[in-house]
């Protein structure tokens, strides 16, 4: 049991090996995992404080893990990564028990700091400091309605009165920033 390793889980082996790699030089112990079974074996093995945990696995959310590492260690303090944010997943990992959720690219010290945040009960995040933009609104909004439609394209695209493809081409395309 070695409580002070991370845990880290992508499916991305280059991103993840790389993360390893360099929580390593930083004195910070690490694990990948490409999986979701070998991630859940590696934290049944290591029971780790901390988890960098992606939002999609292969196709499967990343979601779906929480509640198990939590089971495995109440006290383990996840972030989840994404390359594709919406305020819908954000509020899911939170309600699920992740500490934070940060979009891709990320870079080492926001991972760090969001673990370290986490130790600060009460901290609230700050409000942007401009309002996001027409697209990136529009970005939210179909998330949320995807995520009430269980991703289920179809029923998404009737939901907003859009042709199928349409929300398909406007999906696979990467978020807006701001």
């Amino acid at each position: 049991m070695m409580p002070d390793t991370i845990l880290i889980i992508d499916d991305d082996p280059t991103f993840n090996a790389v993360l390893v790699r360099t929580l390593a030089r930083r004195g910070h112990p690490a694990r990948g995992a490409g999986d979701p079974v070998s991630a859940l074996a590696i934290a049944e093995e290591i029971r780790p404080a901390q988890v960098v945990l992606d939002l999609n696995l292969n196709g499967s959310s990343g979601l779906a893990l929480i509640p198990r590492l939590l089971g495995i260690n109440p006290d383990c303090r996840i972030v989840v990564l994404t390359g594709y944010a919406s305020i819908a997943t954000a509020v899911d990992a939170i309600k699920l028990g992740a500490v934070q959720y940060l979009a891709k690219p990320v870079e080492i010290d926001a991972i760090l700091s969001a673990f370290d945040d986490a130790d600060e009960p009460g901290r609230e995040l700050a409000p942007p400091d401009e309002p996001l933009s027409v697209d990136r609104l529009e970005w939210e909004h179909i998330q949320r309605v995807l995520n009430e439609n269980e991703g289920n394209i179809s029923a998404t695209a009737r939901a907003l009165k859009m042709h199928r493809r349409t929300l398909q081409r406007k999906l696979a395309k990467r978020p807006v920033r701001t």
